[in-house]
């Protein structure tokens, strides 16, 4: 390192004695600190993760981890409705799924927060149809079994792959009127 203050790193470190600059916005600055200029010299700074290279947040976590209970909970009992009352057993069980796929992904904000309760439903919903030893099934018929599987997943599908979450008026100090 040089110990010229007029090159190299020290350049930054020492004051100024070049007297005040032309055009700070009618104030003579004849040091760094009161300049309003940025730094040119400053390191970069390296921007934060985002994603799935973002730092894990505890809170979130749990969050995944209930919404997946929840959607194994909701699978067991769509699966129990749906067989005992076929047609609108069936329509109360989809929207039961689809309530909280979709609220997953409201609570949380993020496209996970749907996938959460879809993939502990999708598990839930796998076991059973595995069956017993004895080969009874959980599900009625295979009708209602197709219509279950078929709708919760593209149920799950698209919440899950909806854009954006919808912002309230609220939120923004707008009223909505």
């Amino acid at each position: 390192m040089s110990t010229n203050p007029g090159k190299g790193r020290d350049r930054a470190r020492a004051p100024r004695t070049d007297g005040p600059r032309a055009g700070a916005r009618g104030k003579a600055s004849g040091t760094a600190s009161s300049s309003n200029a940025p730094r040119t010299n400053a390191p970069p700074r390296v921007p934060e993760g985002t994603g799935f290279a973002a730092r894990p947040n505890p809170a979130r976590i749990a969050a995944y981890f209930g919404l997946a209970v929840l959607g194994a909970l909701v699978a067991l009992a769509g699966t129990l409705v749906q067989a005992a009352w076929f047609p609108g057993g069936l329509i109360i069980a989809l929207a039961g799924s689809a309530g909280l796929f979709y609220g997953g992904r409201i609570l949380t904000g993020t496209q996970i927060g749907a996938l959460a309760p879809a993939v502990g439903w999708f598990i839930t919903v796998f076991l059973l149809l595995s069956g017993r030893p004895e080969g009874d099934y959980v599900f009625g018929d295979e009708l209602g079994l197709v219509l279950f599987m078929l709708g919760g997943t593209a149920v799950a599908v698209m919440c899950a792959t909806t854009s954006k979450v919808p912002q309230s008026a609220t939120r923004n100090g707008r009223s909505g009127i």
